[in-house]
């Protein structure tokens, strides 16, 4: 069956559905819908598909194209929940659990009949986390199971009842509704408008005599202040006082004056330090353990604990992305926990994304983004290594979420890569114009052989954790809530850190990154590496600069890329065969394999970006 996949935006539910429906033999199309309805006419009329499916979609599909096609609406909320705001309601007002609804398009939007549905619970995380986690596990299930009973020719949708469809509207979320009063809301009223808008579209607010919008909110339980007073800062993010706590809030975004381009967001701290110059307050910067004592909650980007003789090392990085100064403290943490007595090491575990590589909003930021983006670059590089040349002890990546570009990469240069089911890879840098780094000549096709390697930096589409498997990307599945994932690997890290064959298995390893270095350094590819990046950095007419300023500032593409626009078509997904690596799930066994992928083969990947 082909299904046409129609979103406002390639986003992570969309990219999921997609990599899950390609799974599963279907051949899935999609089409961006950016507000041209004739555009979305002639691709459904290019497509042919059997089914339409809409993970992601903010605006109406023509009448035309519903009345001919099933099309099925993923909404955010239970059946009988209504309007564009749904998540944002059930997570400002508390809601402990919510529900996601596959219903069919009508003229009336969310009142079509009901194909699937399923409940998930609100965990206590930002709105944008929330979707990622139990919001896209609830959806997925709901779209598989409505496709299969579409399939099927017998079912019957169920339809939603007036009263039910009346009582169930709601209203789109506007900034009064999102607004916070620091005199008289708690520290639970503020962490729930905070989180109910975290990502998008944050909530605005007066700071230090300036408009912001204010994004993501975390509980601090020791330090206190005048409610709705600055009291510290800590890597970038700044504690704001409540009337009976603090919350910390890692980004701002300025709010635009009439006449004004938008802002994009920034570390808080580099936010207001450019805005006030030398008004800015000085605030005590107030460091948070790698260890935290047992009850303490309080935010840190990093953090580090132990079972047995294992030990993880997490990160959570607001949108996955990791700037030069975030890439130099994660350097110190991993230096300091190789120093821990303990046979595993757990790199990751956290249930937000893993890593994006490096951060492009604060290259865009930079006074000059070119050489920005070299010094991020050769942070990240420095973090791939050490992990590398960690071979006194067994290293496991956990992907608690997903994973793109560089983070991808990070999460290769562990000897096993462990993914909670659901997580979506992007293993390739050309949608950004970059020819990519972080040793991926390397470490890509020592897993999945160079031709799979290769496809997938020109391909650049998503990998389901579960083909990531079959492909030799990641080692083990596992099947847990995101509120589990981390409590889940470290118990299965203690158990292989006590088996007897692991002694075993770090000498080889050991003896298989010397013969790898004895044929081809690691220097020597980074170099090579290196030396396309700073093409792409520093040379006239390269693509980067533009992409990344569009990225940043969320400018909608003129239409659907064309990498995303021919899928489906000629039956590309359910055609192309997956041909694991004899290396597959064993990455140690490289075989000694050092030019695996010759740069005359990469270099042009970036130059076929723009064609």
């Amino acid at each position: 069956m082909h299904i046409l996949l129609v979103a406002s935006a390639f986003n992570s539910l969309t990219q999921r559905v997609h990599a899950e429906l390609s799974d599963q033999g279907y051949t899935v199309g999609v089409e961006l819908a950016l507000g041209d309805d004739d555009a979305l006419r002639a691709a459904v009329a290019r497509h042919a598909p059997q089914l339409i499916v809409a993970p992601m979609l903010t605006t109406a599909i023509p009448e035309d194209v519903w009345r001919s096609h099933t099309c099925l609406i993923v909404h955010p909320g239970p059946p009988g929940d209504r309007g564009p705001s749904s998540l944002d309601w059930a997570v400002q007002q508390g809601a402990p659990a919510w529900g996601v609804t596959v219903l069919e398009a009508v003229a009336e939007m969310d009142a079509g009949d009901v194909w699937a549905s399923g409940p998930f619970p609100v965990s206590e995380v930002g709105k944008s986390e929330l979707y990622r986690g139990e919001v896209a596990d609830a959806a997925v299930a709901a779209v598989m199971q409505a496709v299969k009973r579409f399939a099927t020719g017998k079912y019957t949708p169920k339809r939603q009842k007036a009263a039910d469809l009346a009582a169930g509207w709601r209203c789109f979320m506007r900034q009064p509704e999102r607004g916070i009063d620091w005199r008289r809301d708690s520290t639970e009223q503020v962490l729930r408008r905070l989180r109910a808008a975290d990502s998008q579209p944050g909530v605005q607010d007066e700071l230090l005599g300036r408009r912001w919008y204010l994004h993501g909110g975390h509980f601090e339980d020791e330090l206190r202040g005048a409610p709705g007073e600055l009291i510290a800062t800590r890597d970038g993010a700044i504690c704001r006082a409540t009337v009976d706590g603090a919350v910390w809030i890692p980004q701002l975004r300025p709010v635009a004056a009439p006449g004004e381009a938008p802002g994009f967001k920034r570390a808080a701290v580099d936010a207001l330090a450019e805005a006030l110059g030398e008004h800015m307050p000085k605030l005590p910067e107030v460091p948070a353990p790698l260890e935290l004592p047992e009850g303490r909650r309080t935010w840190s980007e990093i953090r580090y604990r132990e079972l047995g003789e294992a030990g993880m090392l997490s990160f959570s990085y607001a949108g996955g992305a990791m700037s030069t100064a975030q890439c130099r403290r994660l350097l110190a943490a991993w230096q300091w926990a190789c120093t821990r007595p303990t046979r595993v090491l757990v790199l990751g575990g956290s249930r937000g994304f893993f890593s994006n590589g490096i951060h492009l909003n604060a290259i865009e930021a930079a006074a000059d983004p070119a050489v920005e983006s070299w010094a991020n670059i050769h942070a990240m590089n420095d973090v791939v290594r050490a992990v590398l040349e960690t071979t006194d002890r067994w290293v496991i990546s956990a992907l608690g979420g997903n994973a793109a570009a560089g983070g991808a990469m990070l999460a290769l240069a562990g000897d096993e890569v462990w993914c909670r089911e659901g997580v979506v890879l992007n293993p390739h840098y050309r949608l950004m114009g970059l020819h990519g780094s972080e040793y991926w000549t390397y470490t890509l096709p020592r897993r999945v052989g160079p031709d799979m390697a290769l496809q997938l930096a020109v391909d650049a589409l998503p990998v389901s954790a579960r083909r990531a498997c079959r492909l030799g990307l990641a080692d083990r599945l596992l099947h847990v809530p995101s509120e589990e994932f981390g409590d889940a690997v470290l118990r299965l890290a203690a158990e292989l850190a006590s088996a007897p064959e692991l002694g075993r298995r770090i000498t080889h390893k050991k003896t298989a990154r010397a013969r790898d270095e004895a044929a081809k350094p690691l220097q020597q590819y980074r170099d090579e590496e290196l030396a396309e990046m700073h093409r792409n950095f520093f040379e006239p007419g390269q693509p980067y600069h533009q992409l990344r300023a569009d990225f940043v500032h969320k400018r909608k593409p003129p239409g659907t890329p064309e990498h995303l626009a021919e899928l489906g078509l000629n039956g590309h997904e359910a055609t192309r065969p997956v041909r694991p690596h004899k290396g597959a799930g064993r990455a140690l066994e490289s075989d000694g394999l050092s030019d695996l992928i010759p740069l005359s083969d990469l270099a042009p990947l970036t130059d076929r970006l723009v064609q």
